[in-house]
């Protein structure tokens, strides 16, 4: 019996990180209620406390599990590349600036989704040292994209280079709907690439 309640209660504690991972990046850290939570993994409000210790530490993990997913993504299509830097950058950003991804923050990007609620946090929460994890492990990974032979080039470039995409879709949904959301993809999209970018 104990080991059934075990099995049910991570199955429980699964569903809730799932759907509070999907529920910030759609709504914001702030914007959803601990019982909009639980009822996201299809479980009642009392139950929460069971699980977590408070809605920071559960903020922490959701955070840290976006970027975990993203990463998991950029690893398959960095994979797919092989040694080619150039495609490396073109598996990366072709699905990344595209109008689907800017309708669905509660898919995509924590990076992006998160970024403003996260400088709003107070420096010692748990969720700031999540984000800038997370964050690191993105930097680490559009590296591999960029060709040039001194190293802190190469990272002063990443750097920059990843702020644009990141930027970019930060602007594209602040104005989606509008033509500029497309332009600001588009211009991202040939700023990366090169001219010749779909």
């Amino acid at each position: 019996m104990a080991r059934a309640s075990r099995e049910q209660a991570e199955k429980h504690r699964e569903a809730i990180e799932a759907a509070s991972t999907r529920l910030f990046r759609e709504r914001g850290l702030n914007g959803v209620s601990v019982a909009e939570l639980m009822a996201g993994a299809g479980l009642t409000h009392g139950g929460f406390y069971g699980h977590f210790a408070s809605k920071d530490e559960l903020v922490a993990l959701a955070c840290r599990r976006g970027f975990e997913e993203s990463a998991q993504r950029w690893a398959r299509r960095l994979g797919r590349a092989g040694d080619d830097k150039h495609a490396m950058r073109a598996n990366l950003v072709e699905p990344y600036l595209t109008q689907e991804h800017c309708a669905a923050p509660g898919e995509g990007c924590s990076a992006v989704a998160l970024a403003s609620d996260v400088a709003r946090e107070p420096v010692d929460k748990p969720v700031r040292q999540a984000y800038l994890d997370g964050l690191k492990v993105m930097v680490e990974d559009w590296i591999k994209t960029v060709e040039h032979a001194d190293p802190a080039e190469r990272r002063k470039l990443a750097l920059a280079e990843l702020s644009m995409l990141l930027g970019a879709m930060t602007l594209a949904r602040a104005t989606a709907g509008d033509a500029l959301s497309d332009e600001i993809l588009a211009a991202a999209r040939e700023m990366l690439l090169g001219p010749l970018a779909p």
